[in-house]
């Protein structure tokens, strides 16, 4: 049987039509409740709009990167109308974000750029929105200092969203196989960067650069997923025996709501918070003393995780299972 997600087979093997919006999901496993409920719906929409005018998904990434910026900048007004006005357009591009993904999957209109652009677009929002906090709290008599939390904050954001992007990844990978997800390696993202000239081929042997260091920061923060990673493809290159799937699955999902957590949703709503109370500031301490134990907390989980499964694979366990 060819490799599926465990959901939709079960859902299937009830009676249950899966609709054309939950094909545009990525997996109910991997997805927020907010987005489920908000987000989700208003990208599918503009996803199907941008299918009716034939409007590719890349473009559609590049848009939403205005509208996070232009967000970012309005950030930087103490006049809170002006900041409501930043909220919205946030959130839009958030929808944008969104619709960028359903419409690929809905087109099957999948590019390594593609990936590389929706990876990105968050990066630029928030660099946007945190030199906007550091000068507007300069303006608010606030010294350069802000700009050192500003700064740990950013590099906090990024690995943040790194790790969480980067276990989702895996969780697909386990339950969709390679057609479902878009886990990668720096094995093979170098093979790619050699074969690309700077002569030639600058744009993209820049963009292959940054993705492969990209991608070597999330190996580097999980030794024991990438001794997983590859005995899964060293003794399953023909698919994942269904236990494994099942066992992984069960036992990975509930990390799941971790990555949601150090995400878009959480963060955003509570920067809206601060910019109501006139105290953008918080949210830099926030990303540092918040969400960062709970970046370590996920992946130390996921870290034992991987190390049961890759022992469990090395003794044998999963051998005599039948892939899918």
């Amino acid at each position: 049987m060819d490799t599926v997600t465990q959901e939709k087979h079960e859902e299937k093997g009830a009676g249950k039509e899966v609709s054309a919006f939950e094909n545009s999901l990525k997996s109910n496993d991997t997805e927020e409740q907010i987005d489920i409920w908000f987000y989700r719906p208003i990208g599918y929409q503009i996803a199907l709009f941008c299918a009716k005018i034939g409007l590719r998904p890349n473009p559609v990434t590049i848009i939403s990167i205005f509208f996070g910026v232009a967000a970012g900048i309005l950030f930087y007004y103490q006049e809170l109308w002006i900041n409501v006005i930043g909220m919205l357009l946030l959130v839009f591009a958030n929808s944008l974000d969104s619709a960028d993904g359903q419409l690929a999957r809905m087109t099957n209109d999948k590019s390594r750029l593609g990936r590389i652009l929706d990876g990105a677009a968050g990066d630029f929002w928030f660099i946007a929105i945190h030199i906007a906090i550091c000068l507007r709290s300069q303006n608010e008599g606030w010294s350069a200092w802000i700009w050192v939390p500003g700064v740990l904050a950013g590099a906090s954001h990024v690995v943040q969203s790194a790790m969480a992007d980067y276990y989702r990844n895996v969780h697909l990978f386990f339950i969709k196989g390679t057609s479902g997800s878009e886990l990668d390696n720096s094995r093979d993202l170098q093979r790619e960067y050699d074969s690309l000239s700077w002569q030639s081929d600058f744009g993209m042997k820049f963009i292959a650069r940054t993705y492969l260091n990209y991608t070597k920061l999330q190996e580097s923060f999980s030794p024991n997923l990438q001794k997983l990673l590859g005995v899964v493809r060293e003794k399953f290159s023909n698919g994942l025996p269904h236990e494994l799937v099942t066992d992984f699955r069960a036992q990975n999902k509930p990390l799941m709501k971790y990555t949601n957590i150090v995400q878009f949703n959480t963060r955003v709503l509570f920067l809206f918070l601060w910019l109501f109370l006139d105290q953008s500031w918080i949210y830099f301490f926030f990303d540092m003393f918040v969400l960062n134990p709970i970046l370590i907390y996920m992946i130390v989980n996921q870290e034992k995780v991987s190390r049961y499964f890759h022992q469990q694979i090395l003794t044998g366990k999963f051998n005599g299972f039948k892939s899918i």
